[in-house]
């Protein structure tokens, strides 16, 4: 089976191939956390020609990066419902063999453990199925809730990406964040798992 196809879970979190059916759970999703997301979405800087028009662009586009072995898209649900997403892009073989994240949740369940979940779900999928080393995050130094994510994980920061992507109409400076595969030998959702054990 391609990586992109596969179905993971965790308990009552889900990860999923996105598909052209989930345009209508998708568009509620998004559309009821407009103003939350659109500080933090991705913008063209030559206008809006080069970005998917709509989530059928969008999905066929992202299920060609998959095919092609550049990306593994995925849906975050969690008791079933499709509440989020992340992806992994820009995969890198050869000696290199990396990959960066991105996500994205329904506010009314951010906080409550659901993308560090699915992201160590993705990031063990990506260093077994697709045998990578390293995963990235870049995120802008004001996205307090992003940043969270990967603190709980444990990723290892990098540094400063000065202009480093076009968000919400302007350049915009991300911090870094990267974890190779030898760093978490146990696999990261067990690492995950622990260290919310050892808290409750």
């Amino acid at each position: 089976m391609n990586p992109w196809l596969a179905t993971l879970s965790d308990g009552r979190v889900g990860l999923r191939p996105i598909r052209q059916r989930d345009a209508a759970q998708w568009r509620a999703v998004r559309n009821r956390n407009y103003d939350w997301l659109i500080e933090w979405e991705a913008t063209s800087p030559l206008g809006s020609t080069d970005l998917p028009p709509s989530y059928s662009a969008m999905v066929r586009q992202l299920r060609r990066e998959a095919r092609a072995g550049h990306s593994v898209p995925w849906l975050i649900t969690y008791d079933g419902l499709l509440v989020g997403q992340v992806t992994f892009g820009g995969i890198a073989l050869g000696s290199i063999r990396s990959a960066y994240a991105g996500y994205w949740i329904d506010r009314e369940l951010a906080g409550q453990g659901i993308v560090p979940t699915a992201l160590a779900l993705g990031v063990d999928h990506c260093w077994t199925a697709l045998d990578l080393h390293r995963v990235e995050v870049n995120i802008r130094p004001e996205n307090v809730s992003s940043r969270r994510v990967v603190e709980k994980l444990g990723f290892r920061y990098e540094g400063l990406r000065e202009r480093y992507l076009h968000i919400s109409g302007g350049w915009r400076d991300h911090l870094s964040f990267a974890l190779t595969v030898d760093e978490v030998p146990e696999g990261l959702l067990n690492r995950w798992k622990s260290s919310r054990a050892k808290i409750s």
